[in-house]
């Protein structure tokens, strides 16, 4: 196919469009065969074509004014009230719809924030607490609106330090954070311990439970004993939920939660003096495409209670099933207690990365993790029929990292990691400089992945860290011949 990057002189046939589109996505993840264990939560062909109908239904209409679609107003409020009503929020329960998780994670930020202005106008450089395991989308919000994230350790079973935390507190802080479960390793932080902190000491608590805010309540109504993770814990003031993950709702589908109206209120932008009128927004975005909220109150509607207790059950076998045959493989192991269907994977005798690019060679799509060195599992409906197919592939990736082929990379791994520790300073930028040139450049990540983590593991200077990765989004967004572009 011959794309370019300049608009064409002649518009193509819909037949030809199409054709070239499926043409230009035969490389991407097979998520419908169960291939992919983040990014794209399939429930099946049913569930999709319900969430793509709802979609198109309302495919046009705009969020930015509810008033001109009071249909998309309500689906907006009932969607919201379901998941508040799910996390045991009580009748003051309030909170709105965002495009994603990192969406109402900036937004729970941005209230603290302006609630702190309010109600402890003393502070004029404003704290969060974390521990390492939250979302970056934490750093991302404190980034952009100008609050410090004060990050703390996690304990040996990788939940939230609150000792730790505790310690962290001062006159600047406004509001702590945990996660439930944290996306590492799938456990749930102490909600409880975290949020009596919070309250002790007049600051909000924010749950993060966009991973697990529909997955845990169904985990605890089918029988599982889970910590308090919602609004049923005193002292959590908000929580964010996504909803186009376990919920299996379209693209970007995502809510922020608030313990009552009056928080809620310290999210909402507003200006009155703009000649083109006046001006109100509850979150990020504008222009809201009314697709997602119709989609996610659709599938919501569609599923119920007893059709995510299904779902959610075959989640929960499959991911018993796959902790039961990973512990039969010798030489990897799952890190932590997973609360749920979130998984890392690890080993104390092979490089996990390795076995990572394995897997990659072989089609399926997982992430890396460090710190510890691991590779990432979400595990969704999808996989359960692709069970064996993944473990055969998996023992076979174990083998081959034990293998003559693999420890070539693995010296690679371990020279960079030696090179890069005894050389001084400025000759490491200029390596990393170099080699952030060739990461994300056309489709070699397998090679990759395994060198650039041992490269990531031995770099200390974070403006090194931080160089290397921008590059790697450099390439990875600059088009490309190997892409079908003209150069």
């Amino acid at each position: 196919m011959n794309k370019t990057k300049e608009l064409p002189s002649k518009g193509l046939s819909r037949d030809s469009l199409f054709t070239n589109m499926e043409e230009v996505r035969k490389n991407d993840i097979k998520w419908k065969e169960g291939k992919a264990f983040s990014l794209v939560f399939h429930g099946g062909e049913e569930i999709s074509n319900v969430i793509k109908d709802a979609y198109c239904m309302f495919f046009s209409e705009n969020g930015l004014n509810p008033s001109a679609f009071p249909s998309l107003k309500r689906f907006e409020n009932e969607v919201v009230s379901m998941t508040a009503k799910l996390l045991n929020g009580g009748e003051e329960a309030s909170g709105t719809m965002t495009s994603g998780g990192t969406e109402s994670i900036l937004m729970a930020i941005k209230t603290a924030r302006e609630w702190a202005k309010e109600n402890k106008p003393e502070i004029t450089e404003p704290e969060f607490i974390m521990p390492i395991s939250a979302h970056p989308a934490f750093n991302k919000g404190g980034h952009y609106f100008g609050v410090k994230v004060v990050t703390i350790p996690t304990r040996g079973d990788y939940r939230a330090d609150v000792k730790a935390m505790r310690e962290a507190i001062n006159k600047n802080t406004i509001m702590l954070v945990g996660s439930a479960p944290s996306y590492p390793q799938g456990v749930i932080d102490p909600i409880e311990e975290i949020a009596s902190l919070a309250k002790q000491n007049n600051l909000l608590m924010h749950v993060d439970g966009c991973v697990g805010g529909i997955v845990l309540p169904f985990y605890r109504k089918l029988g599982a004993k889970l910590p308090g993770f919602d609004f049923a814990v005193d002292g959590v003031t908000s929580i964010s939920v996504d909803l186009h993950k376990y919920a299996y709702a379209a693209k970007g589908a995502s809510v922020i939660l608030y313990k009552n109206k009056d928080l809620r209120r310290h999210q909402f932008y507003v200006t009155t003096e703009w000649p083109g009128g006046m001006y109100g927004s509850p979150a990020v975005l504008g222009t809201r495409p009314g697709g997602a909220i119709a989609a996610a109150w659709a599938i919501m509607n569609y599923l119920g209670e007893e059709g995510y207790l299904k779902l959610i059950g075959t989640i929960r076998d499959t991911t018993a099933e796959f902790i039961k045959r990973i512990e039969e493989i010798q030489g990897i192991s799952v890190a932590g207690d997973p609360d749920m269907s979130v998984l890392c994977l690890v080993s104390d005798e092979l490089d996990i990365f390795q076995v990572g690019d394995a897997m990659a060679k072989k089609g399926w799509h997982m992430d890396m993790q460090q710190e510890p060195s691991g590779i990432h599992l979400t595990i969704t409906a999808a996989h359960a029929g692709s069970i064996d197919e993944f473990f055969a592939d998996l023992r076979r990736s174990v083998s081959e990292a034990r293998g003559l082929g693999s420890k070539i990379s693995g010296v690679k791994t371990s020279m960079a990691k030696g090179l890069l520790k005894s050389l001084p300073k400025n000759m490491v930028s200029k390596i990393v400089k170099n080699e952030g040139k060739n990461i994300g450049a056309g489709d070699s990540r397998p090679e990759k992945m395994a060198p650039m983590y041992g490269m990531m593991a031995a770099i200390t200077d974070d403006k090194d860290r931080e160089t290397l990765v921008k590059d790697a989004l450099d390439n990875l967004f600059t088009p490309k011949e190997e892409d079908g572009y003209r150069q």
